[in-house]
């Protein structure tokens, strides 16, 4: 990786801590912040936190779709051990915000300005580490009219912004990967605070890459995986495979023994999956023309089961 092209990682997330407040103009339409995350019961343990399509707003349900909360207005969310993450698109081109809710008071513990468009959000399964994947335009090797991506991690135990996954090092089969048009997208944690997940994409390839906070380094796992999604066991990946041009599949790939399960959903989904416990796995597709939140067993039986409108589904851990 070039001076230059480490120094443009560090520079494509602005990090800017401070306490917000007041109504966001929307790229999509002036959407009030409605309620604050403290109307979230966040200790309320195997509910799912999701985004509604229709009003943009953080929702808290059970399983079988019972509000129990609300929360502010976000266009990707997720949440674990009360930690909430909400990002959003600003007014500005390519400008959003990512905002970060303890349930401890109304307004956000972390407010960080990012330049790209909302695509991804996680929370670590501990609550102390945040991530979150923008689209963004602009790099000399992307061809006119497409996007690339930028992915950043935050630790609120002491404030540490680990900056874009561009500027940590690369290996794949063992050695370093030196490639200009290198892009990251879709974190997902481990429960030791310092292992992550994510997909790497360079020279039409994707690799699930296996990081470590401590060293900053990508390790090559496996290719053809994007959007993992780590089990709560820590050792299964939900992901998206793709099949061809603008179409993926969900499977399950097994860390341990190398087995990969295609699950049950047959229509494309071009989302990052999330577990709602050990055995099923959410997601988001479109359905009568929304988006729509469905779950289907990890193991690949059953049916696709329809939940409720909206997209960013996420189980709260308590």
């Amino acid at each position: 990786m070039t001076r230059a092209r480490t120094l443009l990682g560090t520079l494509l997330i602005v990090a800017l801590v401070a306490t917000a407040v007041g109504c966001v103009l929307w790229r999509r339409g002036a959407v009030a912040h409605g309620q604050d995350a403290q109307h979230l019961r966040f200790g309320r343990a195997g509910t799912v936190v999701y985004v509604d399509r229709d009003d943009g707003r953080v929702r808290q349900v059970t399983r079988t779709g019972r509000e129990v909360g609300a929360g502010p207005a976000c266009h990707r969310a997720a949440v674990a051990a009360s930690t909430l993450i909400c990002v959003r698109a600003l007014s500005g081109p390519m400008s959003s915000q990512v905002r970060v809710h303890t349930g401890r008071k109304d307004e956000p513990e972390v407010t960080l300005s990012v330049w790209g468009d909302p695509s991804r959000a996680r929370v670590s399964p501990s609550g102390n580490l945040v991530a979150w994947t923008v689209f963004r335009s602009g790099d000399s090797y992307a061809k006119t009219g497409t996007f690339s991506t930028t992915a950043g991690i935050y630790d609120l135990r002491d404030g540490t912004h680990h900056g874009s996954l561009e500027d940590f090092r690369p290996f794949v089969d063992g050695k370093p990967y030196t490639a200009e048009d290198v892009n990251h997208w879709g974190v997902t944690f481990a429960r030791d605070d310092r292992t992550f997940y994510a997909t790497m994409g360079s020279r039409g390839r994707t690799w699930l890459m296996r990081g470590d906070l401590r060293e900053r380094t990508l390790t090559a796992v496996r290719e053809g995986v994007e959007c993992p999604s780590l089990a709560p066991d820590g050792h299964r990946v939900a992901y998206k495979k793709r099949l061809g041009e603008g179409r993926w599949r969900l499977h399950v790939l097994d860390l341990r023994r190398g087995t990969d399960t295609a699950l049950a959903e047959s229509a494309t989904v071009d989302d990052q999956p999330s577990w709602l416990d050990d055995r099923t796995v959410a997601y988001a597709k479109r359905a009568d023309g929304a988006p729509t939140v469905f779950a289907v067993p990890a193991d690949g039986s059953g049916s696709p089961r329809r939940m409720f409108r909206g997209v960013s589904p996420t189980v709260t851990t308590g």
